[in-house]
């Protein structure tokens, strides 16, 4: 028979006569004491599970570990030495410290791994990093993610002079990167220095990026798509050197056949570029940078590029939905979110590069221009597709069934299938997703810059999702996209009922009025960027419902004239204001204009008092404008066509 376990009482007595026997060895005057200690301590702790929960002896043995007898025994380690024994042995004393760190980095409770004592180890273990073996670096690099994970631990890290050991084994130990990422954006809210900040990860990423040089740089440009759009203002680079490195390493890996890990790395760090450094960026991945250099294909890389992103969208969007609830959603639709982006920047460039032929930016021919905008749009017809599917799988089911008829949230993938409703978590549901932002904003923009008669059908079956995304408030903001995308579809006569019919006009109407007493109330505070965003918003409301109000025959329907009414009774601000929020004020008039002029002669009777109303507004407004000869213009022709109505 074999030997029963001793009584719970007697492990206790054994575990806390041990404890008291390694904090003795801690505690003596000698380091070769104290090493044994060590080691006796390590051994403890890797055996005995119940140690390891007991968060009051944690404590007690970390305190008793001399902080300068840990760090003696790092830099020991960090020597460099002759081969032979006592090369050895500096590297088992440094193996065992960074063991030991490493376990109550991970076994401390967190006011404990706040301290100074723990922390203030961070930057011996960054300048170990080359000496240690392939086991200690890992040990190494996960002690220091725990770290600067915390805002003290992020906060010391970038006091470190010299990270070279973390950036030159970045491109073979990933979680060197994961270390730079949490440590920098942990810091943002520990470090007052925004700037000392920015100018310390603007070298840092130089140095990765000429230590990445000869690789794929996968990894490499995972770490900055992840971390370039999460950086604050203050925070981010301006104008980096390394900008054309990473051009150069994202053109290596389009060119190359990427595998998947490839190719969301490439797809998500252009849109991390393009939406950081909107100047820079496009002349980088549109256009050919040299052409000295010999090319395995006489494609021009933007058309390979963006290509690679319609195929990739194609091939994924038709069974995205039956993926919403699987633990592979998230980083499918971060990547297609970045490669609408990328496609939206795309169509952009495209089209300020037609209007301006001689731009040396421009590289692709006629002939592939129209491969590519026949690509173009078939994707977006597909994207249309989907966004039907998806809003109708949130919102109403499925086609034909009543509303009513919803249970619940759509179950995982492994429960017997479902109705796919939505997302089961919050942050993914149809108005808080941001790939569904991006989908519309890429079709807003093409369906109003291409003149496709069909798509432009297509898109107007949106109708009701546009003008409930306008409406709702979320986490996202989905109205500049959703007003783009009216000012295609309202061109058609199919895209102006469906807007209507879904209370479109209502809905903007209220917008703009909105926006127009918003701006009496910034005359007296001043305008800041919020109050400007709102009145650019306004314009481009009022450009929407000026074609609403042109095509609508015989004229515009009695509840649009209410807008009239409203607009007279505004109050004009005495203040001068911002250009923007003045603009937005006389497209404002010019609608009400609008509206009156287009209006039965005998509605334009009943109406005379707000005409002579709104006409005063126009007089004083005169005043406001001078100076600026596009809003003095329009105003006269204001004043002029309201004057011919009295």
């Amino acid at each position: 028979m074999s030997e029963s376990a001793p009584p719970p009482e007697a492990q206790a007595q054994a575990q806390a006569l041990y404890i008291e026997k390694i904090q003795t060895f801690l505690g003596a005057k000698d380091d070769t004491s104290r090493l044994v200690g060590l080691a006796l301590l390590k051994s403890v702790l890797d055996n005995t599970p119940e140690l390891r929960s007991n968060e009051e002896a944690i404590v007690s043995l970390w305190e008793c570990i001399p902080p300068k007898f840990l760090e003696r025994l790092i830099k020991t380690g960090s020597k460099q030495k002759p081969s032979g024994s006592s090369r050895k042995d500096a590297n088992d004393m440094l193996d065992l410290a960074v063991s030991v760190l490493h376990t109550f980095a991970s076994l401390l409770p967190e006011n404990a791994r706040q301290s100074s004592r723990l922390l203030d180890r961070i930057p011996q273990l960054v300048a170990c990093l080359l000496h240690c073996s392939e086991e200690t670096t890992r040990l190494t690099l996960e002690t220091l993610v725990s770290l600067v994970s915390q805002p003290d631990g992020a906060r010391i890290f970038t006091t470190v002079e010299d990270l070279s050991p973390l950036t030159e084994i970045a491109s073979s130990q990933p979680l060197a990167l994961d270390t730079l990422l949490y440590a920098w954006l942990n810091a943002m809210t520990a470090t007052p220095d925004k700037r000392s900040l920015g100018s310390k990860i603007d070298t840092t990423i130089s140095s990765l990026v000429a230590s990445f040089k000869g690789t794929d740089a996968v990894t490499l440009l995972s770490f900055l798509a992840s971390l370039l759009p999460r950086l604050e203002p203050e925070v981010v680079p301006s104008n980096p050197k390394w900008l054309p490195s990473l051009g150069k390493f994202i053109r290596d890996l389009v060119a190359k056949r990427p595998t998947a890990a490839g190719r969301a790395a490439f797809t998500n760090l252009s849109a991390a570029l393009l939406e950081v450094y909107p100047f820079q960026a496009p002349p980088l991945l549109f256009a050919e940078q040299d052409t000295t250099t010999p090319s395995t294909s006489s494609t021009p890389f933007s058309y390979l590029l963006i290509n690679l992103l319609l195929v990739d969208i194609r091939a994924t969007l038709p069974s995205l939905l039956s993926q919403l609830n699987t633990p592979s959603y998230p980083a499918t639709a971060h990547r297609l979110t970045s490669a609408f982006n990328t496609l939206s920047h795309f169509i952009g460039h495209l089209v300020r590069s037609i209007d301006t032929p001689s731009s040396p930016s421009w590289t692709i021919s006629p002939d592939l221009l129209l491969t590519l905008r026949k690509s173009v749009s078939e994707t977006l017809s597909l994207t249309a597709e989907f966004l039907r599917d998806r809003w109708d799988a949130s919102v109403a089911g499925a086609m034909g069934l009543h509303p009513d008829a919803r249970a619940g949230a759509a179950g995982p993938s492994s429960q017997p299938p479902s109705l796919a409703w939505d997302s089961m978590a919050s942050e993914g549901v149809v108005t808080d997703d941001p790939l569904i932002l991006a989908a519309i904003r890429a079709l807003a923009i093409w369906v109003r810059e291409d003149d496709n008669e069909l798509l432009r059908k297509e898109v107007s079956g949106l109708g009701d999702m546009f003008v409930e995304l306008y409406r709702t408030r979320g986490k996202l903001d989905f109205r500049r996209a959703v007003l783009v995308a009216f000012e295609g579809v309202v061109v058609e006569r199919k895209g102006r009922e469906a807007v209507l019919e879904q209370g479109g006009w209502e809905v903007l109407a209220g917008d703009l009025l909105g926006v127009l007493e918003a701006s009496s109330t910034s005359a007296s505070t001043g305008a800041g960027e919020e109050e400007e965003g709102e009145a650019a918003r306004g314009v481009e409301v009022v450009r929407v419902l000026l074609q609403l109000a042109e095509a609508e025959t015989p004229g515009p329907r009695e509840a649009w004239m209410d807008v009239v009414t409203k607009v007279a009774a505004w109050d004009v601000p005495e203040a001068k204001q911002s250009p923007v929020v003045e603009e937005c004020q006389v497209a404002a008039l010019q609608l009400v204009t609008t509206l009156l002029v287009n209006t039965h002669p005998g509605v334009q009777k009943r109406y005379v008092h707000s005409t002579s109303a709104v006409l005063g507004i126009a007089n004083r407004l005169r005043g406001k404008v001078k100076g600026d000869k596009a809003l003095e213009e329009a105003l006269e022709d204001v004043v002029g066509s309201l004057a011919a109505l009295r």
